[in-house]
């Protein structure tokens, strides 16, 4: 490390170098014996979560600094010179720990900002990024043509021709740090990944490619307490050149919250609704066939508190634990309704519809958590839910003639689900962005402009084959003690009706001289009552016959 009261820092070309900074003593940054080839040098600065200020002079002006977690300047060298300085400090009284480096470009390289109109910076490499707990957007500006030292830049508005910069490509890369770390010598270290073209290309993911005809700011869905670093690439095809942006990253969450920061993610309420809703789902996956009004319920819930807390959430302002409670509360009145449906009409193929369109709600969801969901295609809502509809009702119709089969599948895999969700609350998984991101694209909607590509590390490799082994297990059970047993329970209603008429025919069953319920209550209220009477005295009360 080198410590910012030193006031001096010495780089070099393309190295990267810890430093720590304070408020009130800057650090000078300098650069020598920069190659005559060398036309532009970008200079940058990350830190975790403590704003840095960069400038060209000491005092810093609006239009010669950058202030950011995240953020860099483009010197563009004169003729002859070999020397390059800037000014460093936080703005935090405490010290920070930040990475620097300074990375050189030759004439025939893109110039990422280069033809900025819209940020304070005349030429501004930095990519801004904003974020809400459903998405994250970068936006950054486009870039020009490289050039020679000492020659005017190339005009951004003379045309949009092969010799302009409108022939200019952007990649967009992302970059997922390792789940459930916080710290932070793991983002200076990684954040070196993701900060020259060679190793973006290495290490990120390309996410996709913006030309001349597209908006220079992408969407992304929000992964709270998820590290995550963006940068961008900007290609020249015809001098087959490149040059990359400042990396940006996020958490999306907020490490100064006392409440729900980035540490504790997840509300209490939130805990104990999917803890509780694991502990009846981990019942119906071994068991829900064999008590089959129990798997009634737990269906019943999911389907009705679903589209209850979507409809509560679009039509009110109400708060999330207000929301919660009121969608557990749906969710039992939708299972019991299920249920009382089940007792008194006993159509199997009513209840397996329901089952089969929870089942294949989160079949239909997996898929399009796949790399699949991000298809261009699919950004158009009803190309997406006339697919994703297609698919879900599919199972549904695909079982119609093995009852059966779909109940105890769609009970040992639903099932289990609710166990990765009630882990989710505790520990990170994107496991859980299954169902997660198809309440956000019913919830929002501009969602579907997001991309949803989501880190998948050996923390989901775990987690995933803990469902696929309870689902498994809970499948094989239920199949192997049922393949004995009568597929469904008797109609209930059909079945008390029938037990009612032989106990009202049959004189020789006991139950046949059982009062009725009406006879049975008054005779207990009249007991009840002559036990508060007051007590008659001994003797006769009248006067005596003369």
């Amino acid at each position: 490390f080198v410590f910012c009261n030193a006031g001096l820092l010495e780089l070099s070309l393309g190295k990267f170098r810890n430093v720590l900074l304070n408020q009130t003593n800057p650090v000078e940054a300098v650069i020598r014996h920069i190659a005559s080839n060398v036309t532009v040098v970008i200079f940058q600065v990350h830190a975790q979560k403590s704003d840095v200020v960069i400038s060209f002079d000491k005092n810093p002006s609006m239009n010669s600094s950058g202030t950011g977690v995240d953020t860099g300047l483009v010197s563009i060298l004169r003729p002859q010179q070999s020397v390059c300085t800037w000014y460093l400090r936080s703005l935090d009284a405490s010290q920070v720990l930040s990475t620097a480096i300074s990375i050189p470009y030759m004439e025939k390289d893109p110039i990422p900002g280069g033809c900025n109109l819209e940020f304070d910076l005349e030429v501004d490499p930095n990519i801004y990024l904003d974020y809400t707990l459903v998405d994250i957007r970068i936006k950054f500006a486009p870039a020009n043509l490289g050039y020679t030292r000492g020659a005017n830049p190339p005009s951004c508005d003379s045309g949009t021709g092969q010799n302009s910069r409108w022939r200019l490509h952007y990649d967009v890369y992302q970059y997922f740090l390792p789940e459930n770390e916080l710290s932070e010598m793991v983002l200076m270290n990684h954040i070196r990944k993701m900060s020259e073209v060679e190793s973006i290309e290495a290490n990120g993911i390309k996410m996709l490619t913006l030309t001349n005809d597209d908006k220079t700011n992408v969407y992304f869905s929000s992964l709270p307490g998820q590290g995550v670093i963006y940068n961008v690439i900007v290609r020249d095809p015809i001098w087959n050149t490149s040059s990359a942006y400042v990396p940006v990253h996020t958490y999306a969450c907020s490490f100064a919250d006392l409440v729900d920061n980035c540490s504790t993610l997840s509300k209490l309420s939130t805990k104990v609704f999917f803890t509780a809703l694991a502990v009846l789902g981990l019942f119906t996956c071994f068991f829900g066939h064999r008590f089959w009004k129990t798997d009634l319920f737990f269906m019943g819930f999911i389907f009705s508190g679903f589209f209850f807390f979507v409809f509560i959430t679009r039509v009110t302002g109400l708060g999330y634990d207000v929301r919660l409670i009121l969608t557990a509360v749906a969710g039992i009145i939708g299972g019991f309704f299920l249920v009382a449906s089940w007792w008194r009409f006993g159509s199997v193929l009513l209840a397996m519809f329901i089952i089969g369109l929870v089942l294949g709600f989160l079949f239909s969801s997996t898929i399009f958590f796949t790399p699949l969901g991000d298809y261009r295609v699919f950004r158009d809502n009803v190309v997406f839910w006339v697919t994703f509809s297609s698919v879900a009702l599919m199972i549904p119709v695909l079982f119609v003639g093995c009852p059966r089969i779909l109940n105890i599948l769609a009970s040992g895999i639903v099932g289990s689900y609710t166990v990765i969700l009630a882990i989710a609350c505790y520990i990170y998984t994107s496991l859980a962005y299954i169902t997660l991101n198809l309440l956000r694209r019913v919830l929002n909607d501009y969602f579907n402009r997001a991309y949803t590509n989501v880190p998948f590390q050996t923390n989901d490799f775990i987690i995933l084959s803990v469902w696929t082994m309870l689902a498994l297990s809970g499948v094989t059970v239920q199949l192997r003690r049922e393949r004995s047993e009568v597929p469904f329970p008797p109609h209930p209603y059909l079945t008390w009706k029938r037990e009612r008429e032989r106990r009202s025919t049959n004189v020789l069953d006991p139950s046949h001289h059982i009062p009725p319920l009406r006879e049975r209550i008054h005779n207990k209220l009249l007991h009840i009552k002559e036990f508060f009477q007051k007590e008659q005295p001994a003797g006769e009360r009248t006067p005596l016959l003369l």
